[in-house]
């Protein structure tokens, strides 16, 4: 083991509550090492397996302080820490994935400029402050999303807009004057490219997954991708991408970009995440090494674990409506459940997750 690793049964701290926290802690503990949740007051479902659990809010600054001085290390399993936060803890210890990330993955205009600043493709977009420049934008790009640039996600707070049918009143139905246009692209396919690094910048991919939406969530993520999907070519360049991408934002943890494949057969830019991916779940059986084992050994200070994946595979999320399809999974041969420990099954909330083998 590496001189500077965290020694067996060491704390590592977990910003946030959710089912990616819990899939972390569950990881860490197979690696030997304890963990400490630190989260606000609500459904956390992390905190019925963590050693420890602060419930606290973010800009708690005398809990976080006590927070950091329990723990080696701290991970976040969401992107919406604010960056003030995760300031005050870097001061103490160790933190994954850093500030820089989280500042810019928490605002889409800064997404999508930084990746073109990096030489990254993206789709037409414009800042939108104002009811006339939304006019101005929508003519333009003739057909666009409209979108909060901070929060929002699997769906929420974006509007699909064209020249000819915008409503009136579609800037102030957003209620913020924070936004971005982004041109409707003509895509074949989804993928999410994954990598981790660590503290000394090395580096690692996993195989591509390929995805697909129902209603604006993740449905289904299939990989390794295969070749008439995603051509070597653009596999190379997605990978090149999001090692780019971390290399920019000095991120320690882990990384997803998600990125369109066009009918032109090209790739552009979509959003990243700086920690682990809902596409990504397939590793945990996958892999020789999860998302959430990695980012485990990145923040212990362990050396990178081999991110080759056996075979092919699916994972398919399930949802509050899909409990049945939950139900008839266990008794299915080959299918790996994962649940998270919630106790209200809603429409559109994230309940568990299937794995199985495709080849």
């Amino acid at each position: 083991m590496p001189q500077h690793a965290l020694p067996e049964t060491a704390m590592i701290g977990v910003l946030g509550g959710g089912q990616l926290g819990r899939m972390i802690i569950e990881s860490a503990s197979a690696l030997g090492y304890r963990c400490h949740v630190f989260a606000p007051m609500g459904d956390a479902p992390a905190t019925d397996i963590a050693s420890m659990v602060t419930r606290a809010d973010y800009d708690d600054t005398a809990a976080l302080t006590a927070f950091a001085k329990s723990v080696s290390a701290v991970v976040c399993e969401f992107e919406n820490v604010p960056v003030a936060a995760m300031d005050i803890l870097a001061k103490h210890i160790p933190v994954c994935p850093g500030g820089k990330a989280l500042g810019v993955a928490q605002h889409r205009l800064k997404e999508k400029t930084m990746a073109q600043s990096i030489g990254i493709a993206t789709p037409r977009f414009s800042a939108i402050n104002n009811p006339a420049s939304l006019s101005d934008a929508i003519a333009t790009f003739g057909n666009g999303i409209l979108k909060t640039c901070r929060m929002g996600y699997d769906g929420k707070g974006q509007m699909r807009l064209s020249v000819d049918t915008m409503p009136d009143d579609a800037f102030a139905q957003m209620g913020s004057d924070d936004l971005i246009l982004e041109e409707l692209i003509d895509f074949s396919a989804e993928a999410s490219f994954l990598v981790a690094r660590d503290q000394h910048g090395q580096m690692t991919t996993w195989p591509a997954s390929i995805n697909q939406h129902r209603n604006g969530i993740l449905h289904i993520s299939e990989a390794p991708a295969t070749a008439d999907i995603l051509s070597p070519a653009l596999e190379k360049e997605g990978m090149d991408a999001v090692m780019a991408i971390a290399e920019h934002l000095d991120l320690t943890g882990v990384l997803a970009v998600e990125m369109f494949i066009t009918s032109s057969g090209t790739l552009l830019f979509n959003e990243i995440a700086p920690r682990p991916h809902n596409s990504f779940h397939w590793t945990i059986e996958g892999a020789d090494t999860s998302q959430f084992a990695q980012l485990v050994r990145i923040a212990a200070g362990l050396p990178l674990g081999s991110t080759h994946a056996h075979a092919r595979w699916r994972m398919t999320n399930i949802l509050g409506e899909d409990m049945p399809e939950l139900d008839a999974a266990f008794g299915r041969s080959g299918v790996h459940i994962h649940r998270y420990g919630k106790a209200e099954a809603r429409q559109g909330r994230k309940m568990a997750h299937l794995n199985e083998q495709l080849d």
